[in-house]
This record gives structure tokens, C-alpha cells and sequence, in this order.
């Protein structure tokens, strides 16, 4: 099993950074080097059906490199971090089984904080009742409305959860309801404990003015390549913008746009929008990860050099001990 030399506890790697800054690129050849397979972290790829808008990576990336915790629940049913962190700890677990590096890579800062922090989670899972009815209320009093409550209760979740994202505003309402205090209030208790592994955590760091540029292109060549008609497929079988992974940024602006509600040079603009604040977001959370080692990457740095420093690494820091007995 592989482990820190530092310490006795299982090795983990990761790898994150902001959406379009080239993670996956990066990741894959980095798997194939250490021939080991990569746990996705990011909350927008595990839903089925929603493939162009979340940047899956392709049949050939994946063959390439296998993923893992990607296509995992339909586009109208619920997915909590408690989810994806129960999956995640079973995926390492087989990896470390078999001789492999577990290796998580992602942009949803949440998702990477619950494994490598062993969030504790509320043992009550979830209440569709209690939901239901933060939904309703979500449609006859307005999602700011919910929004504001939760800055009443927990306004420490409040100020990480944007006032559109419908789904972890009615999560955080419905786990205080559940639990009698807040999430901000378990993320702080498990904090003082001990994390299930040990991490070797890399960040991709790109010059903002070059990544808003990747972003805006990338926006367009998904929408080129077929957004909106998957978007449209989607809406024509049944999936509305209530549901979870309609909330997906882009796929909502979208819906909007096929009810009429915006013309499409609004649409276009409005994503490429929100996916610069979604990047600016995504830095500043893992900004305070500080066992974080960035690095820098641009068109003058190649990827086979950022991938001699990562293997390099982890060659320094990670050892393989065979265990019998696990």
C-alpha cells in the first residue's frame, strides 16, 4: 500500500485548480506515468447525460486513462457531498487494494475538502419530505428568500453558497433541520481531527487574464460542438431546470434561453460570465488549502515538464510498503 514517509497513513494525491485551467489534460499524463487511474472531483460530471457543457473527458481520454465517479446519477436525482465522500473513500480504498496511487483530481473545492478533511457528515441522510417543502417554498417565496434564512442559521455556509444554487441552499436548510446544527458547525468539529489520509495536494495556476480567455473560448467551442441541442434533448425528455443537474451552470442559462426568457447573445455572455466568477470562486477556496503546491502553467511551460515535477514528488514523498494484512 502506498503511504507518506512522513507519517504512517495511506497516500492520497490530488490535483485541483479552477474550471478550464487544464486539469485533465495534465492528470492523464500523469496516471500513465505512475499507472495508476484518476477519481474525478467535480460535482457537475457526476450527473448522467450532461456531457458536453461539463467538459467530461472524452472516450479516448478516459480509455486513455480510467475515470472514476463520473455518469453516476440522473439528471433529476440528488447527490450530496456525503455521497460523493462514501463513494470516493470505497473507490481509494480499491486502489490502494490493488497497488495503486489513489489519484483525485477536480475543481469543486467541497467535494476535495470532504476527503482529504474527513468532513463528518449527519448520520440521518436525507428527508424528501423536509426537501419538498424547501422546494415549494423555493417556488412560491423565491430561492433568495431561502437564501436569506440560511445566512440567519448558518451564515458562514451562507457566504460559500451562491444565492442561485438552489440545490446546496436547500441541503444546508434541510441537514440544520435534520441534524440541529449547522454544516459550518460539523465542517468546524471535524477539522479538529485527524484527515483519513495523507495528502500530496498540487494546484494548476494560470495568469487570470489568459484563463478568462480559455474560458470564453471553451464556452464557445461546447457550444459549437452541440451544447444547446444537448440541453434541448434533456428539456425534451422530461428534465427541467428543478431539477439537480439542470442546475449545472450553463445548462440553466440554456433551458432559459429554449423558454424564451433570454435572446441568445445574453445567453452566451451570461455563461462565459458565470463561469469566470465560478473560477474566481474555485480560487479562492483552495487558496486556503495551504499544503497546496502550485504550479504555474502556460503555453511556454509544457505538460510533460509539469508531469516530471508531479511524478518527481511523489517519488520523494510517497513509498510503497506491502501490507498483508490489508
Amino acid at each position: 500500500m502506498f503511504y507518506t514517509r512522513y507519517d504512517n497513513k495511506p497516500a492520497l494525491l490530488v490535483l485541483v485548480g479552477p474550471t478550464a485551467v487544464g486539469k485533465t489534460a495534465l492528470a492523464i499524463k500523469v496516471a500513465k506515468h505512475l499507472n495508476t487511474e484518476i477519481i474525478s472531483a467535480d460535482s457537475a460530471q457526476v450527473y448522467k447525460r450532461l456531457d458536453i457543457g461539463t467538459a467530461k473527458p472524452t472516450p479516448p481520454e478516459r480509455k486513455s486513462a480510467r475515470h472514476h465517479l463520473i455518469d453516476i446519477v440522473e439528471p433529476d436525482q440528488n447527490f450530496s457531498v456525503a455521497d460523493y465522500q462514501k463513494l470516493t473513500y470505497e473507490k481509494i480504498e480499491q486502489l490502494l487494494r490493488v497497488g495503486k496511487l489513489p489519484f483525485l483530481v477536480g475543481g469543486t473545492g467541497l467535494y476535495i475538502s470532504a476527503v482529504i478533511h474527513g468532513y463528518a457528515f449527519g448520520q440521518k441522510g436525507a428527508n424528501k419530505e423536509l426537501r419538498d417543502t424547501y422546494e415549494r417554498l423555493a417556488d412560491t417565496e423565491g430561492l433568495e428568500q431561502l437564501h436569506e434564512k440560511l445566512k440567519r442559521i448558518d451564515p458562514e455556509t451562507a457566504s460559500k453558497i451562491h444565492p442561485n444554487d438552489r440545490k446546496r441552499i436547500i441541503r444546508a436548510l434541510e441537514v440544520y433541520n435534520l441534524e440541529g446544527k449547522p454544516i459550518s458547525k460539523q465542517v468546524n468539529e471535524t477539522n479538529r481531527e485527524s484527515p483519513p489520509y495523507s495528502s500530496l495536494i498540487f494546484g494548476l495556476y494560470m495568469e487570470r487574464e489568459k484563463l478568462y480567455q480559455r474560458i470564453e473560448q471553451r464556452v464557445d467551442d461546447m457550444l459549437e460542438q452541440g451544447w444547446l441541442e444537448e440541453v434541448r434533448n434533456l428539456y425534451n425528455h422530461g428534465y427541467n431546470e428543478k431539477d439537480p443537474g439542470m442546475q449545472v451552470l450553463g445548462y440553466r442559462q440554456l433551458i432559459e434561453y429554449l423558454k424564451g426568457e433570454r435572446d441568445w447573445e445574453e445567453t452566451r455572455s451570461e455563461i462565459k460570465k458565470q463561469t469566470r466568477n465560478l473560477a474566481k470562486r474555485q480560487l479562492t477556496w483552495f487558496r486556503r488549502e495551504k499544503s497546496i503546491n502550485w504550479l504555474t502553467i502556460s503555453e511556454k511551460i509544457e505538460l510533460d515538464n509539469l508531469t516530471e515535477n508531479i511524478c518527481e514528488k511523489v517519488k520523494e514523498i510517497i513509498t510503497f510498503r506491502a501490507n498483508n494484512n490489508f
